[in-house]
């Protein structure tokens, strides 16, 4: 009774505030695309080729910085980390929309990507302190959720904040909330379970021991530097570079496409964005579901990329004339690149053993931020040179195919599934 009690009361107190904070994290992120194509690069005077640039700055500061976080997080405090951060991606996005010229914005941008570079990996090694091994993936998947959801509401009020308002005041209203949730955070948020006020004696210590029971009989791996060197890792870290570069050619210049390709003011883009993300949501739900009553992760993963892949390639082909049939072929595509983030993370934690496994998602999730940065760039310079999508539909339909690939290749052995029984984070006061 009393496990039972513990795993409901743990995911009603703490799926909320990741859920939140990653959220927050997610829209300051991806409104750029919003204020791309509504005026802002007219209002300060930006050439089509810098404006892709901007849109992938982001990225390239969340690539550097992803691994120290990882590492700060782990061996000292998530809490700590998450708390500045919340502040300074808050701010961040409010002085984007004060900024008086491209130069501030290619300081603002890079500098975002740095502060929020540690979130994904270290809400990953948060989760790891809370919950065990058999609830870790529907956990990631619940954190996961934070991005498709926050662009399904994002895409509208965006949309509605611009064109009643302005692109300026888009990011100032948009940025303030991460500012306020900080201290909400630091007030709920607890890094261990020793730490929480809200569960008695005997509950922290039925958690700890399940976490610490994980541990026995896990083989060791020395340190970062041997997971990295892991094919299987490296196998991900490539897998999820050509993944990220279809997600995020399609988040950040979504808006633009359909404003472009339909003739339609912001307000009718900002609904037409948001329903990829809906059914993003849906398909995220069904597949972690389906993932975890199989245990079979590969499964989960690269059909529904294949099948973005292929939509791709169709709105490709039926081009700018048929914008309908094409529109329901990239709300497709977007919902299958959604779908397998939760089956893809919970192969992380099962092929390493605890001590490194924060550092290799890490790794994984900054070759997915430079793919993110390669996508986002050379989507907008094919939009702005070529005057259509169609180039760029041809570049996400083959990074993912490629992701495809990779994936089926990617083949966890028998050694990796009996480390797998016991991988999960060591307990508060354990060392590596």
């Amino acid at each position: 009774m009393k496990t039972a009690t513990l795993a409901t009361r743990r995911w009603w107190y703490i799926m909320p505030i990741v859920f939140i904070t990653y959220s927050l994290a997610y829209l300051d992120r991806a409104n750029y695309g919003f204020a791309a194509a509504s005026g802002m690069a007219a209002d300060l005077m930006i050439t089509p080729g810098l404006s892709s640039l901007l849109g992938a700055l982001f990225f390239l500061g969340y690539f550097f910085f992803q691994i120290p976080g990882a590492i700060y997080a782990q061996k000292h405090s998530v809490k700590k980390l998450i708390f500045v951060s919340l502040i300074l991606w808050g701010g961040l996005a409010t002085l984007t929309g004060i900024v008086s010229n491209a130069y501030w914005l290619i300081v603002i941008r890079f500098m975002l990507g740095v502060v929020e570079a540690a979130v994904m990996p270290a809400m990953l090694v948060y989760l790891c302190h809370w919950f065990t091994r058999a609830e870790r993936s529907r956990a990631n998947t619940f954190l996961i959720l934070g991005n498709p959801v926050t662009m399904l509401w994002m895409s509208v009020v965006s949309g509605y904040l611009i064109q009643h308002f302005s692109w300026r005041w888009m990011f100032i209203i948009e940025g303030l909330p991460a500012v306020l949730w900080a201290f909400i955070w630091w007030r709920l948020a607890d890094d261990r379970p020793a730490q929480a006020k809200w569960l008695n004696d005997q509950e922290k210590q039925d958690l700890e021991s399940a976490l610490a029971a994980e541990q026995v009989g896990i083989k060791a791996v020395k340190n970062y530097a041997e997971a990295f060197r892991s094919p299987k890792v490296i196998i991900l870290a490539l897998q999820f570079f050509c993944w990220s570069i279809g997600v995020y050619g399609f988040v950040l210049w979504l808006p633009s496409i359909l404003k472009a390709g339909a003739q339609m003011d912001m307000i009718e883009a900002g609904w037409l964005s948001s329903l990829p993300y809906l059914a993003a949501v849906i398909a995220m739900l069904l597949v972690s579901w389906g993932s975890d009553k199989l245990q079979k992760r590969k499964r989960f993963v690269w059909p529904p990329l294949l099948i973005a892949s292929i939509a791709f390639y169709g709105s490709y082909a039926l081009g700018a004339e048929h914008f309908w049939w094409s529109y329901t072929l990239l709300v497709i595509a977007g919902a299958c690149m959604y779908a397998p983030y939760g089956p893809f993370f919970a192969i992380v934690p099962e092929i390493l053993p605890a001590n490194v496994a924060g550092g290799a998602m890490a790794l994984i999730n900054s070759m997915g931020a430079l793919g993110s940065f390669g996508g986002s760039y050379l989507v907008g310079y094919l939009n702005s040179s070529t005057g259509s999508p169609g180039a760029s539909y041809l570049l996400m339909s083959g990074a993912l195919l490629l992701s495809v690939v990779l994936t089926i290749f990617l083949k966890p052995g028998a050694s990796d599934r009996v480390v797998a029984k016991a991988a999960t984070p060591r307990p508060a006061g354990a060392h590596s």
